[in-house]
């Protein structure tokens, strides 16, 4: 069992990055829930802020990793659907330089696009990753929060499902024209793709023996994070994340490998790039 997911996985590899992180969510009043708020402490997150909800089971997943790599999921939605802006405390964005939103289809594109306007005139950055699929349904759900999104957090099956475009980079860019002030996609073994208004950028994947890809783009966005954080770029920021998911990769689950940001920059300048 690990933490997982767009808000938990991301959480986790942040904290191992340095940062200071403060987790907002709900989850149950069941053992799941326990051993979920446990596990995230032991890594150094705040949990402080996750609500428990008697009226549903901690959301989670049952992954079997078959040996081609295939991961078919059992998932059970549980508290996460049971989430409002109701269940976060007044001061919630007080001291805070980063909003990552993860899963913001649980809350819908109203809810999430309140919460992301008030963090940016608070003059905090802010970021998302979409949970669900890609489908043209599930982006018009959400549409009112990418307005609100300085940077939006996609694998490359969201984008093409969400816009229906012919390309990778056809794709960001739409959403960049859709309101995202940057995309920054995942790509597999191929890496990310970086859009903004100015153009697309290629960032290349590491090469690692992989396997278990499970949590390696709720990764990829704590490295993208983190560089930002620091004041890189967001290509520069993609690199870190590319390198933060090649520690995920090499293990399994998605809190696999012992690592700071000390590690997997180290990693980043000796190992070989793909592509």
């Amino acid at each position: 069992m690990s933490p997982a997911g767009t808000a938990g996985g991301t959480a986790v590899v942040l904290s191992r990055l340095g940062a200071t992180v403060r987790s907002y969510g709900a989850v149950g009043t069941d053992p799941v829930g326990d051993t979920l708020l446990a596990l995230l402490g032991r890594e150094g997150v705040d949990v402080g802020g996750l609500v428990r909800k008697d009226t549903a089971q901690t959301s989670a997943s049952v992954l079997p990793v078959r040996p081609n790599g295939d991961r078919p999921a059992w998932h059970c939605i549980g508290a996460n659907g049971a989430f409002t802006l109701d269940d976060l405390p007044a001061g919630v964005l007080d001291g805070v330089t980063h909003l990552h939103l993860g899963g913001p289809e649980f809350l819908g594109g109203d809810a999430a696009g309140e919460l992301l306007a008030r963090a940016r005139a608070a003059g905090i950055t802010t970021s998302v990753d979409v949970l669900a699929p890609g489908d043209p349904d599930l982006l018009a759900w959400i549409a009112a929060a990418l307005p609100h999104t300085d940077h939006l957090l996609p694998n490359d099956e969201q984008v093409l499902g969400f816009t229906g475009a012919a390309s990778l980079a056809e794709g960001a860019q739409a959403l960049v024209a859709a309101g995202a002030g940057c995309v920054a996609v995942t790509q597999g073994a191929r890496g990310a793709l970086v859009a903004t208004a100015d153009g697309v950028a290629a960032v290349p994947a590491y090469a690692v023996e992989v396997v278990d890809t499970t949590g390696c783009g709720d990764a990829f966005s704590a490295g993208y994070l983190r560089g930002l954080s620091l004041g890189r770029t967001p290509v520069a920021a993609a690199a870190l994340g590319c390198a933060a998911a090649a520690q995920v990769a090499r293990g399994l689950g998605t809190d696999a490998g012992s690592y700071d940001l000390a590690a997997v920059e180290a990693f980043a300048r000796s190992t070989a790039t793909l592509g």
